[in-house]
This record gives C-alpha cells, sequence and structure tokens, in this order.
C-alpha cells in the first residue's frame, strides 16, 4: 500500500490543470461565477457520456443556444415557449427533448432551494458512510419534479408524471440499481472537492471524503490493473471498493486521484492491451500487474 501511496501521489500531482483538455471540466472553467458552474456543470456532467470530443462538442452546442448564460437563461426558461430551442440537438441516445427538460429540473431545483446544491443537500446525511442514500434521494426527487411541459406529447395515465421513457431519467440513475452513477459522482467531485485548482468547492457542507470515484471504462480498466478492486463488473459496488482502497491512501480526500488515473486512459498513456513502448513510459509501470 505504501508503494501504492508513493506512486499514485506521484501520478496525481503529474496531472494537473495543465493536463485538464480534453475534458467536460474545462468548459466549466471557462465560467467565474459560481452559479454558472452550478448550472453547466450539471449539463456538462450529464452528457459526459462517449468520446470525450463529442462530448465537448455537444457541451458547446447546449452552451450556445443558452447565449452562453447558463444560470440567466435556466431561471427564465419557460417549457411551453423555450423548449424548442433545443431542436434538433442529439448526443448519442439523448435528444434536445431531454436537454429542455434538464434545463426544466434545474429551475424548479433553484425555485425551491435557492441552489443546485441547496436541493442536493435536502437529501444529504454528514453521517452516511458515504454519498449513497444522498444520491438515491436526489435522484428520485429530481425525477419527481414537473415535466408535462415537455413530454406532453407522449399519452400516460399520469399527465405530470414523468415518462417511463423519458430520455432525461438517463441523467439521473440511481445507486439502488447498481448503477456506478458515473456521471453524478463526477458532478460532485467538481462540486465539492476543494484542495486543488481542478475541482471548484462550491458545496461546502458536503465532506470530500463522503464522495464516491466516478467510475468508468478507464476507471475501472487501471484500478484493475494496479489492485485497487478485484470485482469485474464496473457497478456501484466496484465503486465503492476502488473508493475505500483509496481512502487507506488519503482518508480525507480519497477522489483525488480520479483526474490523474482517467488522464492515463483518455490520452492513451495506458492502453487497453499492453504496449511495451507505452507501458516502458508510464508513470505507475511498477504497480501495475498488467
Amino acid at each position: 500500500m505504501k508503494n501504492l501511496k508513493t506512486y499514485l501521489n506521484k501520478l496525481y500531482l503529474t496531472f494537473d490543470l495543465k493536463f485538464l483538455s480534453p475534458d467536460p471540466l474545462e468548459v466549466v472553467h471557462q465560467f467565474k461565477e459560481p452559479k454558472d458552474r452550478e448550472v453547466i456543470g450539471l449539463i456538462a456532467s450529464s452528457l459526459a457520456y462517449g468520446q470525450v470530443n463529442r462530448i465537448l462538442v455537444s457541451i458547446r452546442s447546449v452552451l450556445k443556444r443558452m447565449d452562453n448564460q447558463p444560470y440567466k437563461f435556466v431561471i427564465n426558461f419557460n417549457p411551453e415557449k423555450d423548449a424548442k430551442i433545443f431542436d434538433g440537438f442529439i448526443h448519442r441516445f439523448n435528444s434536445g427533448r431531454d436537454i429542455a427538460c434538464l434545463v426544466y429540473f434545474a429551475k424548479q431545483m433553484i425555485e425551491k432551494n435557492g441552489s443546485i446544491g441547496a436541493f442536493f443537500l435536502k437529501g444529504y446525511n454528514s453521517g452516511d458512510a458515504n454519498i449513497k442514500n444522498a444520491l438515491v434521494n436526489f435522484s428520485e426527487r429530481v425525477l419527481s419534479l414537473d415535466s408535462s411541459a415537455i413530454y406532453s406529447n407522449i399519452a400516460r395515465a399520469d399527465k405530470k408524471k414523468l415518462p417511463v421513457n423519458a430520455g432525461v431519467r438517463f441523467f439521473f440513475p440511481s445507486p439502488k440499481d447498481g448503477s456506478p452513477c458515473k456521471r453524478l459522482n463526477l458532478y460532485l467531485r467538481w462540486m465539492v472537492r476543494n484542495g486543488d485548482s481542478l475541482d471548484f468547492g462550491l458545496w461546502k457542507d458536503i465532506q470530500p471524503c463522503k464522495l464516491v470515484i466516478p467510475l468508468d471504462t478507464h476507471i475501472a480498466r487501471i484500478s484493475k490493473n494496479i489492485g485497487l478492486t478485484k470485482r469485474k463488473s464496473p457497478d456501484w459496488k466496484m465503486a465503492e471498493e476502488i473508493t475505500a482502497n483509496l481512502k487507506m491512501l488519503d482518508p480525507e480526500d480519497p477522489i483525488k486521484y480520479d483526474f490523474a488515473l482517467c488522464r492515463l486512459g483518455i490520452l492513451e498513456h495506458c492502453p487497453k492491451r499492453k504496449d511495451l513502448k507505452k507501458c516502458e513510459a508510464c508513470l505507475i509501470k511498477k504497480i501495475c500487474v498488467l
């Protein structure tokens, strides 16, 4: 474990803000106002699936439709009139209507509690071992918000209830269903962590030690390679296991290693198959079992 900490700390110090691009977080860094960061952070993290360059194109497309004023656009959003602004938008299997609903949900969260962070905190208990219960509560409450003006042409018995096949549901998974909740955990990392210049530390009532790693294919693969997990399926339990092992390295801020580990995968420094040239140059080759 001592060797693991030594090499991961070196990796963490190497991959800092200079290595931010390409990453959805770079778009959030373009804004200085916390209210803008909170709103565009939710949108950017929600779209953070697929190839990173395509993700960036989609986030910037949404921003352009919002006149690059995310908070102002959200609080003034009228679903009956403004949903059409996102017509024609597509990001893999999410449509413009799903983005319109996401924006409308953000508006309702802000109206109810003053900010998205305050809305999230209504389901947070600092005594919980990690953020799991808060995430379950958050997703359930968000998906119970009004969506009738957005999905009005989908037949259903309860006009105010979100349709089962509504694409916006994809943005709010739950650990209760076994989902690793990668994108929501990514959003939480951005909003909660405050130990470096990468993340923003806007939600000060949540301790960084309660966060769970945003588990994607890169993190799952590299974590297996360096012994952070023995599990096979990239689910919530794997995310918790990796996080628990990282807590042994840094009990107060275990998720600080997320960005650096993910960079190894995104920048193809850590290939899916062993590559002698790339592996030789890898900063954590001595703790890799590949």
